[in-house]
């Protein structure tokens, strides 16, 4: 069987680029959120989980609306040439809008089981603010980030609805894996459907173990 592997390795590029912007927009909103009032946390906890309960379906719309090629800001970003509507980039914008949750809510869980006697610690000694960061609680909290990270790649890598809402599917140009199944599927290609649902079932499993393999390394630290 000849196999074309672009679906692959354009899912794997989508959930990598996707994975490194939530890594960074997580931590940093989750940094902040968990420093707020309560009152003010469980607002801002509502709009920005809000992909994780929606409908991947819903969030497409959602960024059709905002992106589309018609609509204000398409339009605007169409003058510097950037398209996000069937193209493999925009992919890039679905998966980080549904996976972005699951980024902040594990790295808002870490900072705020985090003992802050020690970044309180760091200030006595005259430490800056972005060394405490960066060399204090980002180390305390790396099981918790990591955990974070790699179920935001593997959201990234299986998302499906809101990628076919703003990107179809193009084979060469925007088909992933998700949306490979589905038009093998409905095109009664039963062997082509199996293998790559074989192969995105391999990478979720090895996400899986990833994932309780920092678990059990958490709570081995934690115990110690």
């Amino acid at each position: 069987m000849n196999i074309d592997w672009f679906p692959l390795l354009n899912s794997l590029r989508i959930a990598a680029i996707s994975c490194v912007l939530v890594f960074f927009t997580g931590i940093f909103f989750a940094y902040y959120a968990a420093r707020l009032p309560r009152t003010v946390k469980g607002i801002l906890d509502v709009i920005l989980t809000l992909p994780m309960v929606l409908p991947p379906t819903v969030c497409g719309y959602f960024l059709l609306l905002a992106f589309g090629v018609k609509r204000p800001l398409g339009l605007f970003l169409q003058q510097f040439g950037v398209q996000f509507v069937m193209t493999w980039y925009g992919g890039v914008l679905a998966a980080a809008v549904v996976a972005f949750p699951l980024m902040y809510r594990t790295a808002r869980g870490a900072f705020e089981s985090f003992d802050e006697t020690l970044a309180y610690s760091g200030q006595t000694l005259g430490l800056s603010n972005a060394y405490i960061f960066w060399r204090i609680r980002m180390p305390a909290c790396r099981q918790g980030i990591l955990a974070g990270t790699v179920l935001a790649f593997a959201r990234a890598l299986g998302e499906y609805g809101a990628t076919s809402m703003l990107i179809g599917y193009t084979p060469g140009r925007t088909a992933t894996i998700s949306t490979t199944v589905y038009q093998l599927w409905r095109t009664n290609d039963e062997a082509g459907a199996f293998f790559w649902v074989m192969v995105n079932l391999a990478i979720s499993t090895v996400v899986l173990l990833t994932v309780n393999l920092l678990e059990n390394r958490q709570k081995k630290a934690v115990a110690k």
